[in-house]
Parts: structure tokens; C-alpha cells; sequence
């Protein structure tokens, strides 16, 4: 999977995203430090240990790099950021039954805008799955010979 990079100082304006959102009762914040074992469970159960792993190093950064988005005190999704790389986003995940209500776009761009604001001219977005959905949502571009990147050499 390509690494793919986007330019921090041109991010789309996401006001209205955040408006649609908040209107389907949906905060996005920081995750806060006394709830890192529910995000880590949260993405253990529905994505991967290695991203729970993930989700432990960016709930203990400070700021904290974790970005969740609730709804009546319930998780529906998380994003990241600086946790396997510094300038780093992801790893991202929504509740399937949560998608379509822009949570990941929202969460995408929260994150991107944290590290736009911490000082940063360029994000890598490492290990894209879905290209399209990043080149759309933010203007990410392919890296070239990004294919395995860092993320050669995994340990199970």
C-alpha cells in the first residue's frame, strides 16, 4: 500500500463538515487520557490490535493524537495521527453502521488540521487504502515508491 502526502497549508475549509455532523448529534474531540482503554478497545474489537497499538500512542502524546467522534457517550469512530511516524495520520476507523454521515472525512481533517497547527507543512497519510477517498478529501498525492515504505518488515 502507497504512502500518499498532503499539503497542510492549503486544507480545504471543513466548517460546514463539522456542521453536518454536529447536526446528526455527533461530537468529534480529543480522546482524554482516563478513556485510552476504551478507544484501544474500540479499535481492537472493530479494526486490528496493531491499530489499538496505534490508538495507546497517541492517547499518551501530548496534545493528545487521537481524535474520536461520539454520540450518547458511545465511540462510532477514531483517527490519529504522529503514532507510527511523527507527521504521520492514521490509523482511521468508523463503525460501518456509523459510515456515510462524513465521520471520516470530519476525523480526517481534525487530525490535519492538529498537525497543520503543531507546525507542520506536509502530512503522510501511510499505508492508503482507499486513494480516491484522500485525493478528494484533502488533495492527497501519491508518493512515488512509497510501496512498502516503513511499513516493511512487520512483526505478527
Amino acid at each position: 500500500m502507497i504512502d500518499m502526502l498532503v499539503r497542510l497549508y492549503d486544507l480545504p475549509d471543513s466548517a460546514e463538515l463539522y456542521g453536518r455532523v454536529a447536526g446528526e448529534r455527533v461530537v468529534l474531540r480529543r480522546a482524554r487520557a482516563f478513556e485510552k482503554h476504551t478507544v484501544e478497545q474500540f479499535a481492537e474489537e472493530h479494526f486490528s490490535p496493531k491499530w489499538a497499538s496505534e490508538v495507546g500512542v497517541a492517547v499518551s502524546r501530548q496534545p493528545v493524537a487521537c481524535w474520536i467522534a461520539t454520540r450518547d457517550s458511545e465511540v462510532l469512530g477514531f483517527a490519529c495521527y504522529d503514532t507510527t511516524m511523527r507527521g504521520f495520520f492514521g490509523p482511521t476507523g468508523v463503525l460501518e453502521s456509523a459510515r456515510g454521515l462524513g465521520l471520516g472525512k470530519a476525523l480526517l481533517m481534525r487530525c490535519l488540521e492538529s498537525l497543520r497547527d503543531e507546525g507542520f507543512a506536509y502530512a503522510v497519510i501511510g499505508g492508503v487504502g482507499p486513494k480516491e477517498f484522500y485525493e478528494k478529501a484533502c488533495g492527497a498525492i501519491e508518493i512515488p515508491g512509497s510501496d512498502p515504505g516503513i511499513y516493511g518488515d512487520i512483526l505478527p
